[in-house]
């Protein structure tokens, strides 16, 4: 098989991009996309991420080419790239509808790109060929695309992108339309073939697991704007704002009051008691804040922290799903692999605690 790998992947650059619509309703100009400023490594998997009408697939779209930034400028491997036809630019897109075409064998299809640019025959035969194995597709050369099921189909629209070598291969939500279990096995795929090929990676998806999954870095977008960016670990366990920790996995929030900080720890008081909390910038005694705990970082037993209230009690083969009240605030442990501890029942008395290293403070 030939070296897939051959080529440079490159990076991209967002340099304060805007996009300006009209609102038919009022005729008012608004922001769907305000001030976006980025630099994507090249090889790097980036996945924009956020809820519906954050701007993730009008940013896409103008790294694409299929819209135009109003305001600031986009490069593709140092070079500019505003003025450039989507069929000008380094970039393939693979897309939610999959856009395959029905009168085309899965060979015809992954090929088309490569015709439209004069390749030889007997290198689009092995390129083809190469590209089919690396989607696990080799012998349906000859299949057409309505004989697929759809991560067959998925499958060749991957190819088809791939095929044409582009600097960067942009994802627009290309798993929406699948079941639950091949979303999974196709997001792994996804992975597995940009690492084997190098290949930069831009990627949107309104679902925080999948982000979570395949990403280097997720840029969490919310109106129009850039809310945070890190790596998976990051935005997870250092959410820079109650937005971002309630958009990525489930999250409990404790309000209290600082009591006292020093070395890295600080003293909070709550309603319920106080407890210590690792810190990543000093705050000030007295003053208000908000302690995020992660529910699998919480656990419940007769003796701890803070008294609780056992409200929910749910086995779930792999954990212990509880919701209990401490003080007036509900908060949802993930007790994980339950099999010899002790079952709380609703109703029961009982302490939750936390590493202070496992807390975050907002």
């Amino acid at each position: 098989m030939a070296d897939l790998r051959a080529k440079q992947p490159k990076g991209v650059k967002l340099d304060h991009i805007s996009k300006i619509y009209q609102d038919p309703k009022t005729g008012k100009d608004f922001y769907a996309v305000h001030d976006v400023a980025l630099d994507i490594a090249p090889g790097s998997f980036v996945t924009l991420l956020g809820p519906s009408g954050c701007g993730k697939t009008t940013t896409l779209r103008m790294i694409a080419g299929f819209e135009s930034p109003d305001e600031g400028e986009i490069y593709l491997g140092g070079e500019p790239i505003n003025a450039l036809t989507p069929n000008k630019r380094d970039t393939a897109m693979v897309f939610q509808s999959y856009a395959l075409f029905p009168h085309y064998n899965v060979f015809d299809n992954v090929a088309y790109g490569l015709r439209l640019r004069h390749v030889p025959k007997q290198e689009i035969q092995r390129r083809v060929t190469d590209i089919l194995k690396l989607v696990e597709l080799s012998g349906m050369e000859q299949r057409m695309t309505n004989q697929l099921s759809g991560g067959q189909q998925q499958r060749v629209a991957l190819a088809r992108a791939l095929v044409v070598e582009p600097g960067v291969l942009l994802f627009d939500e290309p798993l929406s339309n699948l079941d639950a279990k091949l979303r999974v096995q196709m997001r792994t795929e996804i992975r597995r073939i940009q690492q084997a090929l190098g290949i930069t990676a831009i990627y949107v998806t309104h679902d925080q697991s999948e982000a979570m999954s395949i990403s280097d870095q997720i840029i969490l977008m919310k109106g129009g704007v850039i809310a945070q960016m890190g790596s998976p670990m990051d935005i997870y366990y250092r959410p820079n704002s109650e937005f971002v920790a309630d958009f990525i996995g489930e999250c409990n929030f404790l309000k209290g009051r600082i009591g006292f900080s020093a070395g890295g720890l600080c003293k909070v008081q709550l309603p319920s008691g106080v407890v210590t909390v690792a810190y990543d910038h000093l705050r000030l005694d007295g003053s208000e804040c908000e302690i995020v705990l992660r529910p699998e970082a919480i656990t419940i037993s007769d003796s701890g922290l803070l008294p609780c209230k056992v409200e929910l009690s749910c086995f779930m083969g792999s954990y212990q799903n509880y919701h209990v009240r401490v003080g007036d605030t509900l908060v949802k442990i993930t007790d994980n692999c339950p099999v010899n501890k002790k079952i709380f029942a609703v109703g029961d008395s009982a302490f939750i605690s936390f590493d202070p290293d496992c807390a975050h403070l907002l």
